[in-house]
């Protein structure tokens, strides 16, 4: 554990392995969560891609994915009042489908969301690389650039998760601004040509190219889930996270779907189509020197900067409560448990988890990887499967652990909610996976590859279970034990 020495004298340490509690109120579990999503980010980087795909129609794309997450959210946090859900999709597929896939969720959550967060330092690293050679002349390494961010997400991860949240809330806010000028400058002016509800028309809705811009539409809500992470950490944790989830899902699909819609205002339609095939990585930045002027477009070179810097400390934060979780239940090595002394923070899981970043990072600039379309791409790939099917799994719990109590509990409503969400977030994986090549650009055979991680790891967790069941079955009954407020059932002990 690390040096008590930096806590001032008659302050009392806190246990070794305990979270800070009461530090986290709505507000601050909602920037935590959005700020992973990183709007701005997905917004100028991704949505121009999605307009190339799905035309007009790509607003009405992120908007079916808000929706369909807002009922995943519904049966989510049905369980929640129930069960306690710590471990997110940890304990909640534990509870549902019993300890081997528990275990195996919670080790693919941990893979996922490592995927996430790393790959993404190939992006941040590029975009710092380009805006100090734009603003200075100076050519730094992007790799340099992106160890800078890992010492700096360290710092603030460490810190606790209060002082994350606040200065999550700023640079949130400042991205959310941004975005939000450009949409009231294209309304104000009236667009290019004029203000059209097209994108809401049923021949764009239900146009076929939508179906590719689910792809990009649910990998923009990545990580909204993880506010029942934060349930140790939170001010009344029962109102609390319901109402950070629900917030957080509403906002983001409003809010997508709203300034997608506005950057298609912002160009006339033979324009928008030829710019999104030829320069999409241009395209906000002409829409908003257009409508607001270059001083927006200057200032958005740096926000893009902070959005996914704030990503990566959110993201931080919740990688290092997955394995504080399992490492409290046996799964990961038990220093993974210990909290800062002084700020409640997971602090040996932060070490661990940076230096995994290290590695990975240091060994793409070693290889000569592109940071874009090899460490970005290729690394967030299987995160984001990863997480799409940890989402229909945890739904499918949330049936399972209802249709066990049904005569318990009344919960006919949530039962089919739950089952609805199963049913559509199947489908968004199987969609997701046909066009996988949208996000990565690659070969059939690394496309393969890539998604193959997501079921080998899963599998190892399933084995990983069998073995100690066999071998450990004292660890193996401490599956999900933690994270559960009413206890297994009898047959759910038998698993």
């Amino acid at each position: 554990m690390i040096s008590t020495d930096d806590r001032p004298a008659g302050v009392l340490p806190l246990p070794a392995d305990h979270l800070k509690a009461n530090a986290l109120g709505v507000g601050a579990i909602t920037f935590l969560v959005v700020a992973a999503a990183a709007p701005l980010t997905v917004m100028a980087g991704v949505a121009p891609l999605a307009v190339l795909v799905g035309g007009i129609g790509a607003p009405a794309g992120y908007l079916a994915a808000g929706i369909v997450l807002l009922v995943f959210a519904i049966g989510f946090m049905a369980m929640t009042r129930h069960t306690g859900g710590a471990g997110a999709f940890y304990s909640y597929v534990t509870l549902g489908l019993g300890r081997p896939a528990g275990m195996a969720a919670g080790i693919l959550a941990v893979i996922a969301y490592n995927a996430l967060q790393i790959g993404v330092y190939g992006l941040l690293g590029q975009q710092i690389h380009d805006a100090v050679e734009q603003f200075t002349g100076l050519d730094v390494s992007w790799w340099l650039l992106a160890f800078a961010a890992m010492g700096l997400v360290w710092v603030v991860g460490r810190r606790g998760i209060d002082v994350g949240a606040r200065l999550l809330g700023v640079l949130l806010i400042a991205e959310t601004a941004i975005l939000a000028l450009l949409v009231g400058a294209v309304v104000v002016r009236g667009g290019a040509a004029g203000l059209s509800g097209a994108s809401f028309t049923p021949a764009a809705m239900f146009d076929p190219s939508i179906v590719g811009v689910l792809a990009f539409a649910f990998a923009a809500f990545m990580g909204f889930e993880s506010t029942a992470l934060y349930r140790p950490e939170a001010r009344r944790p029962e109102r609390t996270i319901p109402r950070a989830t629900y917030l957080s899902v509403a906002f983001m699909g409003l809010f997508y779907s709203l300034v997608v819609w506005a950057f298609i205002q912002a160009f006339d339609s033979a324009e928008l189509m030829a710019t999104a095939q030829t320069d999409p990585a241009s395209m906000f930045f002409v829409a908003i020197e257009r409508f607001v002027g270059v001083w927006a477009s200057d200032l958005m070179y740096f926000l893009i900067m902070t959005s996914v810097l704030a990503s990566q400390i959110a993201f931080h934060n919740a990688i290092t409560r997955y394995s504080f979780n399992l490492a409290r239940d046996g799964l990961l090595p038990a220093a993974l448990a210990h909290t800062h002394p002084r700020f409640g923070s997971p602090s040996t899981a932060g070490v661990w988890q940076t230096g995994l970043a290290a590695v990975v990072i240091g060994g793409c600039a070693l290889v000569g990887a592109d940071p874009y379309l090899d460490v970005l791409l290729k690394v967030n790939t299987p995160g984001v499967v990863g997480i799409i099917a940890l989402l229909a799994l945890t739904s499918a719990a949330v049936v399972a652990y209802f249709v066990v109590r049904r005569r318990t509990v009344r919960a006919t409503g949530t039962i089919a909610i739950a089952t609805l969400a199963t049913v559509l977030l199947t489908v968004v994986l199987v969609v997701l996976v046909a066009n996988i090549n949208l996000l990565t650009n690659a070969t059939p055979a690394t496309d393969a590859l890539l998604v193959g991680v997501v079921p080998a790891v899963f599998g190892a967790g399933l084995l990983g279970a069998a073995w100690l069941r066999r071998n450990r079955p004292e660890v193996y009954a401490r599956i999900g034990a933690e994270h559960a407020e009413d206890g297994p059932t009898p047959s759910e002990r038998a698993r």
